[in-house]
């Protein structure tokens, strides 16, 4: 039987828990029945508090489960409301960052698409062509460092649709390395893609104090020659 790895918790206070997300874990419960990482977080709080019962802890957003990095949730339902509007509202900002092979068109710029998703595959498909139905889908990128073969891609997302970045990336000609479901030629070792949630700011929803929260990459060679060479970063 294998021991569970500890939580990497970024932030903690009586509002919020912030968390940085292995690859495999699906944030909140779906039909494969495995344990979701809302769960490991009411259990960290049952046993570090002594807490009776179970955890109020809100979902303000989510992250693909092959994806790394970021996820914030919440410890009371008025830090749920403000950072539900927050998301709404576009006051919190998320950077990616994104490893592809294939090189961009541009060394930075704007992605514009409108994207639809098919349940049944769960993919989301990126056309330049407004469709019935579709979402417009933005998102800025820039190249920020380059290795022999791979280029790390630092992402600002504008809009938060249904696998943005994965089908944006893909329709450009740079899938993620590791994204099968997006066109790159194969999977990584341990099932992740190479997108990782990188930052958030936003004001504390209760102290109204500006937040600035890193995550550090996953353990792998080319994730960390890439963290090391970004090193100088705010």
């Amino acid at each position: 039987m294998t021991t569970e790895k500890p939580l990497q918790i970024l932030f903690e206070d009586n509002h919020l828990i912030i968390v940085n997300k292995r690859s495999g874990d699906i944030v909140q419960s779906d039909k494969t029945g495995d344990k979701p990482l809302v769960d490991k977080v009411k259990d960290y709080i049952k046993e570090k508090y002594q807490k009776a019962g179970d955890a109020f802890l809100g979902i303000p957003h989510r992250i693909d489960r092959p994806t790394t990095g970021i996820v914030i949730f919440c410890r009371n339902s008025r830090s749920l409301e403000r950072i539900n509007q927050m998301f709404k509202e576009k006051a919190i900002k998320k950077t990616y960052w994104a490893i592809v092979k294939n090189k961009p068109p541009f060394d930075s710029g704007k992605l514009v698409h409108f994207m639809k998703r098919n349940e049944q595959q769960n993919k989301s498909y990126a056309s330049e062509l407004e469709k019935p139905g579709a979402q417009r889908a933005e998102l800025d990128y820039k190249i920020i460092a380059q290795s022999d073969r791979y280029f790390l891609l630092e992402i600002d997302l504008q809009t938060g649709r249904h696998h943005q970045i994965r089908a944006q990336l893909s329709k450009i000609g740079s899938p993620i390395k590791g994204d099968l479901k997006y066109g790159y030629e194969r999977s990584n070792e341990d099932g992740s893609i190479s997108l990782h949630a990188r930052k958030v700011e936003f004001l504390h929803p209760s102290k109204k104090e500006p937040m600035f929260v890193v995550a550090s990459v996953p353990e792998d060679k080319l994730w960390k020659h890439f963290e090391e060479s970004q090193e100088g970063e705010k």
